[in-house]
């Protein structure tokens, strides 16, 4: 057995437990059984979410036996901490889909082979036949009124308004620990910090209704400097599902991370060694243009999220939208995903008009006199190759895909026309 508590503690995912010194004994003693819970609450996971899941893999990899747990019954409710505002209600038939969708991402992550091999459980299993009475009785009983009210979470709502529903959450998560812990003896939850109320409450409802003592630890959130959450960009959510984030989308992402926020992160998301992480911080700390861990951050959760032959794509795509390789090489799906990240514009189909004409439609140039300057000058490209003169028109072989055409200003600066 590893020091699995040395190992998070490190890397910076260790904001809080509920007691360390019995933790470590627990974990050195041989193997645990512990979990970690997702809602569906929406059709995939998240970079947030990806924090658990990668936690998760570390104490897996360590020696001990995971549950991950996706809540059919919690995820008809969710979770209110961190919102201002009540969610809204799904249908359990959109539930159980995503509960399907999450399942199978969540699998993705961990391991299903040896003696800790994952278990997957969904708590609608023991949520679902049990009658209200028995869960006020068998569950309520132990939860005090204004210990509840004291919650950050509920005590933050009550002006604008909680609903019963969402006050209950709390102890519909509190007996998934008390139900893990019967059925397969789970002594350790773990969670985000902004979870450590649910965490807190499961193991004292352990206490309260079996005597048996078990622990709780809470990774930070992952916050960027200006204190927004990691993950999030003025379009939403950084999706783990491919068709909601493009591998494309999800590479330039991580690529483009700020120079001090590459170790933290190279921490809490690569597999890569200590040493190896130093190393890395060192590099980028010396040569901050070559965003040497910037590369290998995108490179390997690129890799872990969406396969070694989509990331291989997305090199390829980076490389040669910047004249480092052919645009013809890259499939459809790769290079309208890369596309869509830089400025657009969009052509009748037809005659094409001439390329000045397309870098103003794409936006990399303000005016028609501009793009002019721009070709004479020696800065325009269509398709990575230079255009040699102010007249130059596209044909439809030039066309990618049959419907792209690929401009760049400069060094730098992208742009694409889509034939509609």
């Amino acid at each position: 057995m590893t020091d699995i508590v040395d190992e998070l503690q490190w890397r910076g995912l260790l904001a809080q437990t509920t007691d360390e010194e019995s933790l470590r004994a627990a974990l050195s003693a041989g193997p645990v059984t512990y979990y970690c819970g997702f809602d569906p609450t929406a059709p995939s996971l998240h970079v947030g979410n990806l924090v658990q899941l990668l936690t998760m893999r570390r104490i897996q990899n360590a020696g001990h036996k995971p549950l991950a747990l996706v809540g059919g019954a919690t995820g008809l409710i969710g979770d209110p901490s961190g919102r201002s505002s009540e969610r809204q209600l799904n249908s359990t038939e959109v539930v159980a889909g995503w509960v399907k969708r999450i399942q199978e991402q969540v699998a993705r992550f961990l391991s299903f082979e040896g003696d800790n091999a994952v278990r997957m459980v969904n708590n609608l299993d023991w949520t679902g036949p049990m009658s209200v009475i028995d869960f006020l009785r068998d569950i309520g009983k132990h939860f005090p009124v204004n210990k509840m009210l004291a919650r950050e979470v509920v005590a933050s709502r009550l002006e604008i308004g909680l609903s019963y529903t969402e006050f209950s959450y709390q102890l519909l998560q509190s007996m998934d620990f008390l139900e893990l812990h019967r059925r397969y003896d789970c002594v350790l939850q773990s969670g985000g910090s902004d979870q450590w109320g649910n965490l807190t409450a499961g193991a004292d409802l352990i206490r309260r209704a079996t005597g048996h003592h078990v622990h709780a630890i809470a990774t930070p959130l992952l916050t960027k400097p200006d204190g927004t959450k990691y993950g999030k960009t003025a379009g939403g959510a950084i999706w783990l599902d491919p068709e909601l984030t493009s591998p494309y989308a999800f590479f330039q992402y991580w690529v483009n991370v700020e120079d001090g926020e590459v170790g933290k992160l190279l921490r809490t998301f690569s597999f890569r060694s200590r040493e190896e992480i130093e190393e890395l911080e060192k590099q980028s700390a010396d040569r901050p243009a070559a965003r040497i861990g910037q590369k290998a951050l995108a490179e390997e959760l690129t890799t872990l999220v969406h396969g070694a032959e989509e990331t291989d794509k997305v090199i390829a795509a980076s490389a040669a939208l910047f004249g480092q390789g052919g645009l013809e090489v890259l499939d459809e799906r790769t290079l309208a995903a890369a596309l869509a990240e830089a400025p657009q514009g969009t052509v009748p189909a037809g005659e094409l008009p001439p390329v000045a004409d397309l870098l103003v439609t794409a936006g990399l140039c303000k005016s028609k006199s501009e793009a002019r300057r721009t070709i004479t000058q020696g800065g325009a490209y269509l398709n990575n190759a230079k255009v040699e003169t102010e007249e130059a028109v596209p044909d439809s072989g030039d066309l990618l895909h049959g419907r792209f055409l690929v401009l760049r200003r400069g060094k730098r600066n992208i742009g694409s026309i889509a034939v509609s």
